[in-house]
């Protein structure tokens, strides 16, 4: 028997589940009801009126159908559907006079405000407002907030809909803002005047319905009809977030999240949305040769020559950074395997089973946090790895999961039972009997400062005991966005990053900037920024950043997904794979593909669960070898969220933000 209730909404009959709200039930008939405070993902305020109703035979007023479910709806008579009415004479008259007395206070500053063109206000009031005003009153003032150098305050702005309080208390952990006094000494403020303490706040830009809260370094650099919009994927972490990257010119002007259920939601950590100035500082742009101990400009096809002297008839290896695409990975690995030569992707020395996707992806899904009743967090701080993962396992422990952490103990925005801080704690819990009455749906993230030490396989084969016992479903959290996709097409060497270099003439380092080659081998650096990679080479190729070429990427949890060029690379640099491709060719062993495309095909060969875009393999966990491990602490992987990769490292308002959480960090003096 089904338990879908019928109701009538603008003479549309439809069944919708009984515990819906009216708004929602109007979402899935397809017909809009404006709203300011009402936000899916958050919870419900019902403090804008806005999105006001009329309910057939109910009370003689407009209902807030955010507020009211369907299951509260009165019958008509005779047990006939329940009657919604959206566009009726009472409705309009009711939105015209809350539109009315939202403007009351509001400075009409459209023209030189930075929310102009993609403000909701802006839009409701000239579809459901009325084109003149009864007030005329002085209007009220109020004080702009400092919350710090990423979000700009307009106070006079704001109407109230709390959306900004609710995301930083419900979503981001954080309890600095609020609201104080009554009537029209009603206002957002924050605690003490403190600046914000999370590194998911740019969101309340995105949520924010007016222009009472900007971004700061975005603020008076373009208009949204300037822009050129691109969608693809963020690589600042290995969750793969879908983001909308918007050009200027050849400028990336700013970086908004994009709405996947499975893998973000529709959020975006601060790292990813405010890293694009980044992009632009620090570039190299013209193939650099060095000389005499000097580095000196050079043209590509001097450099090209170069490269392929220094490899010819010499021991090559290659190394694959963070920030890598897979056609470029699979790319070198093809190019230095052909010469005989070995590739690693593990930079940061994880022992991951290379063979075994089970070993390094898991089985579960970033999905599976919404439905855990258990979840455990084994040698990772996902606050700082994953911020919008940690509002993942936040959102499921407010729905009443309960979560464990093995590994220092930290703040994750979020109450937790700190099991240990390692090995034994792990080796104690994997070694317990769990009765089949006591298991419940568990999930187990295995942080990449777990597997980094010389027992990571070790670690990795106690998780998978634990699994086995339990149950539970294992998700393997990296810390770099090229980590999975390299594994897939096997760029690794037993021995991981030191067997690899050891003993080679010649390393070319891809990107690999978290990575120290010892004096002695010649260093061929390709990529975007001069960091530290480019400090060491003897011959520097620029390559294109995230931003700036087609590439796919394979996210933590083993989705593939394509990130599209959204402007091209300053200068001479070129396309990763496309630089791989000349160099095959100058020495005289051409890689078999002239085009991305060709490229991709002979990718998809090779690993064939790549050609399922936005599809998440089915995985098997695998048995691993249990060995003895020591009695010693996990690490976290990421002491500095700020400043992971070179393009953060490239950024100024990244290395303002560093500063200021590491004042924060250090421990307050008392007073004398």
């Amino acid at each position: 028997m089904s338990n879908l209730r019928k109701i009538i909404i603008d003479e549309r009959e439809i069944e919708v589940d009984p515990n819906l709200t009216i708004i929602q039930a109007c979402e899935q008939a397809g017909i809009e009801v404006p709203r300011f405070c009402y936000h899916e993902r958050l919870s419900i305020a019902g403090n804008c009126r806005m999105c006001l109703v009329e309910v057939v035979g109910g009370p003689p007023k407009p209902a807030a159908s955010c507020a009211m479910q369907v299951k509260d709806l009165r019958p008509g008579p005779d047990g006939a559907p329940s009657v919604i009415k959206t566009n009726s004479p009472m409705v309009k008259k009711a939105r015209e006079g809350v539109m009315e007395f939202l403007l009351i206070n509001h400075p009409l500053d459209c023209p030189i405000c930075d929310q102009g063109g993609e403000c909701d206000l802006q839009d409701q009031a000239m579809a459901y407002g009325v084109d003149f005003s009864r007030y005329r009153e002085p209007k009220r003032a109020s004080t702009d907030l400092n919350l710090g150098p990423l979000v700009e305050t307009h106070m006079t702005r704001c109407i109230s809909c709390t959306r900004c309080v609710r995301f930083t208390t419900e979503v981001a952990g954080i309890h600095q803002m609020g609201q104080t006094g009554r009537g029209e000494d009603a206002e957002i403020t924050s605690y003490l005047n403190e600046t914000l303490n999370s590194n998911l706040q740019g969101n309340i830009i995105d949520l924010c319905p007016v222009g009472a809260l900007v971004s700061k370094p975005y603020a008076f650099t373009a208009r949204p009809w300037e822009l050129s919009k691109t969608e693809t994927i963020d690589v600042m972490d290995a969750l793969g977030s879908n983001i909308r990257v918007d050009t200027k010119g050849r400028e990336v002007m700013r970086i908004l999240p994009r709405n996947h259920d499975g893998v973000n939601e529709e959020w975006i950590s601060d790292k990813t949305r405010f890293v694009w100035d980044g992009l632009r500082r620090q570039r190299l742009d013209t193939p650099y040769i060095r000389e005499n101990g000097r580095l000196r400009k050079a043209g590509w096809g001097e450099a090209l020559a170069a490269a392929a002297r220094a490899m010819k008839g010499r021991k090559v290896a290659g190394i694959i950074g963070d920030l890598a695409p897979v056609e470029a990975a699979f790319s070198l690995k093809t190019l230095i395997e052909g010469m005989g030569g070995s590739v690693e992707c593990r930079t940061d020395g994880a022992r991951l089973v290379a063979g075994e996707r089970g070993a390094y992806v898991g089985n579960g899904r970033i999905e599976d946090i919404d439905h855990a009743k258990s979840i455990l967090i084994i040698g990772s701080n996902p606050r700082n790895e994953a911020p919008v993962l940690n509002a993942r396992i936040r959102k499921a422990w407010s729905a009443g999961a309960s979560v464990g952490l093995i590994g220092p103990a930290v703040d994750l925005t979020f109450p937790y039972d700190h099991i240990g801080t390692g090995r034994e704690a792990l080796v104690d819990l994997a070694g317990r009997d769990v009765a089949e009455a006591d298991r419940v749906e568990s999930l187990i993230i295995v942080g990449a400062g777990s597997l980094t030490e010389s027992d990571g396989a070790g670690v990795m084969a106690q998780v998978m005991k634990l699994a086995a016992a339990t149950g539970a479903k294992v998700l393997v959290l990296h810390t770099a966005a090229s980590r999975v996709g390299a594994l897939d097409v096997g760029a690794v060497t037993e021995g991981g990053v030191t067997a690899a270099i050891d003993g080679a003439d010649v390393v070319w380092s891809l990107g690999a900037d978290e990575v120290e080659i010892a004096p002695g081998p010649f260093v061929i650096y390709q990529g975007s920024h001069g960091d530290r990679g480019a400090h060491r080479a003897d011959l520097i190729l620029p390559g294109a950043a995230y931003t700036e070429e087609n590439g796919l990427f394979v996210n933590t949890e083993g989705r593939p997904q394509l990130a599209f060029r959204a402007g091209f690379a300053p200068g001479e640099a070129k396309e990763n794979w496309a630089i791989l491709r000349a160099v095959s060719a100058e020495l005289g062993a051409t890689l078999p593909w002239d085009s991305l495309a060709q490229l991709r095909q002979k990718l998809v060969a090779a690993a064939p669960h790549l050609a399922k875009i936005d599809v998440v393999a089915e995985n098997t966990l695998p048995s691993l070898e249990l060995r003895e491990l020591p009695k010693a602490d996990f690490r976290t992987p990421v002491t500095d969220f700020y400043l992971t990769n070179p393009i953060a490292r490239a950024s100024a308002l990244m290395a303002e933000l560093s500063k200021l959480a590491a004042e924060r960090a250090a421990t307050p003096l008392a007073a004398e």
